[in-house]
């Protein structure tokens, strides 16, 4: 199979179109073509059209290899195949139903191991319910959240799967959620994403093939403690609604996610080797969507799905602000996992239909502003900061317009930029939450982006606090084969310090069933 790079497609260009070109630049008609990379190249909002990456099959592949066709050269994609082993030793238990438990079990559960999943949460539809009743201002279940329960933080998200590492399992990632109900041009978008409402679906199916393949799930059950003997796992102290129990396993794979605050510190306490990590805090901005596709598209805008951005900018202090888990069309939702706390977060339907465009505006924070050698040291500046903002706010998401942040106004409700946060929103300073390295750096940085964006820093964009869990705090440190320092102990995953996103901790789950089999 050939391919075909940097191929230009106008934005009304079907199949037949892109055919007829491909016959003159190629100058035969006996073959069979499919896209395989589809991007937007919007950098001239004059010219606005997709750069395609096309696969041809024919059997004049060296007759075209001979033409010298620009752009044109032997396909190498490379496809993934999990290692063949035979089932041995106890069964292992997988601690956590995000992106990286959820391939780490199926890979297992596909291999014969009849792995053992626990998940803290409840499964995704019970979920969902205690979800959307905390959003609608009912109490928060610490236990079943936006944080914890089946499929993870990414399943109330926008569902991104974009990445910026490259490894041959990605494509693999991306053809098993396709399997398991995600729309096929996941396999082709330069930037693809689920939906949240379609993601949920999928982690379901995902869960009924472990299931099937002989593995077990067990909802609204947490990992107390690890029993371990001469420095090796030997079992687990688990806990239901029946009480605490002991799972006998020698295997154990953690991927617990970047909120598992309590489990962070069993780990500490029984000298499971970690290091503080830096991470980055900030705010979630929003726009109308409207504006954010004009100002990235232009006219083309009436022809393209609800557009997104990315930003970064350098301060002058040495630090950085940039747009995180940018939300075309999407929400500002309430991701706390602690009571008495907020933690805001973004996320998307599959048809981007919401009038809002959100993103999270982030500084990078090093050890050195924890205050602490600590290990956990992080995890706590961000639970100071989420108690900060439930008091600031009075029990509402602290929220403040940019002119009012940028020292224009005084506090003032008053925007065409409506909140989309539930419970709600209260209007106040968000100097009185965020430490003044955040808010000063803020300042300076949305000034340069607004240079990138003209209109992003506009006085009626919102600013609604804190976003504090774009990374996990802390990073458990594991050797080449992903082995914490007890032994027979593996982890993966955003909680482990070692993926960020959805694909890339599923990546580091399927790694992480290879560590299994491997031991």
């Amino acid at each position: 199979m050939l391919r075909i790079t940097n191929f230009r497609a106008g934005l009304d260009d079907g199949n037949a179109e892109i055919e007829n070109r491909l016959k003159k630049l190629l100058g035969i008609s006996d073959f069979s073509f499919k896209i395989a990379r589809r991007a937007i190249d919007a950098r001239k909002k004059s010219d606005v059209h997709y750069v395609l990456s096309i696969d041809i099959t024919t059997n004049n592949e060296s007759v075209l290899l001979k033409k010298n066709i620009p752009n044109l050269s032997k396909a190498m994609d490379k496809l993934y195949s999990f290692p063949e082993a035979k089932p041995h030793g106890k069964r292992p238990l997988i601690v956590g139903m995000g992106p990286a438990g959820l391939f780490c079990a199926l890979y297992l559960s596909r291999a014969g191991f009849r792995p053992i999943v626990v998940e803290r949460g409840a499964d995704v539809d019970s979920r969902t319910k205690a979800v959307e009743s905390y959003w609608s201002g009912g109490d928060l279940d610490e236990n079943t959240n936006v944080q914890f329960g089946e499929g993870g933080a990414g399943t109330f998200s926008d569902g991104k799967l974009n990445t910026g590492t490259k490894d041959i399992r990605i494509f693999a990632v991306l053809s098993e959620f396709v399997k398991f109900g995600a729309k096929d041009d996941i396999l082709i978008n330069n930037k693809p994403h689920i939906g949240t409402d379609i993601l949920r679906t999928v982690v379901k199916n995902m869960r009924n093939e472990i299931i099937k393949n002989g593995g077990e799930v067990r909802f609204l059950t947490r990992l107390c403690d690890i029993k371990t003997e001469n420095n090796r796992v030997v079992g687990a102290i688990l806990e239901s609604s029946d009480g605490q129990y002991e799972l006998e396993t020698d295997k154990i794979v953690l991927a617990i996610g970047h909120s598992a605050r309590d489990t962070f510190q069993m780990l500490k306490d029984i000298g499971v080797k970690m290091e503080q990590k830096p991470f980055s805090i900030g705010v979630r901005i929003e726009h109308t969507q409207e504006f954010i596709s004009n100002a990235m598209y232009g006219d083309a805008a009436k022809k393209l799905p609800p557009a997104d951005y990315k930003l970064a900018v350098h301060l002058g202090n040495g630090r950085s602000l940039y747009t995180f888990c940018m939300c075309p069309g999407g929400y500002v939702v309430a991701s706390a996992s602690e009571k008495n706390t907020i933690v805001t977060n973004g996320m998307s339907y599959s048809d981007r239909s919401g009038k809002n465009a959100n993103s999270a505006i982030l500084v990078n924070v090093t050890p050195d502003d924890f205050g602490s050698d600590d290990a956990l040291a992080g995890m706590y500046l961000q639970r100071e900061i989420e108690k900060q903002a439930f008091i600031a706010g009075k029990g509402k998401a602290p929220c403040e317009t940019v002119a009012s942040f940028l020292g224009k106004t005084d506090i003032n409700k008053s925007t065409s930029v409506l909140p989309t946060y539930k419970p709600g929103v209260s209007f106040t300073r968000l100097d009185d939450v965020l430490p003044a390295f955040i808010a000063d750096s803020m300042r300076e940085g949305l000034l340069l982006m607004d240079k990138k964006i003209q209109g992003f820093a506009s006085d009626d964009a919102l600013l609604t606090a804190p976003e504090t869990r774009s990374s996990s705090p802390v990073r458990l440190v594991r050797d080449e084969n992903l082995e914490l320092s007890v032994k027979g102990l593996f982890t993966a995953g955003e909680g482990g310090g070692h993926a960020g996103g959805i694909t890339s901790s599923a990546v580091d789950g399927i790694k992480a069933a290879e560590a299994v089999i491997r031991k």
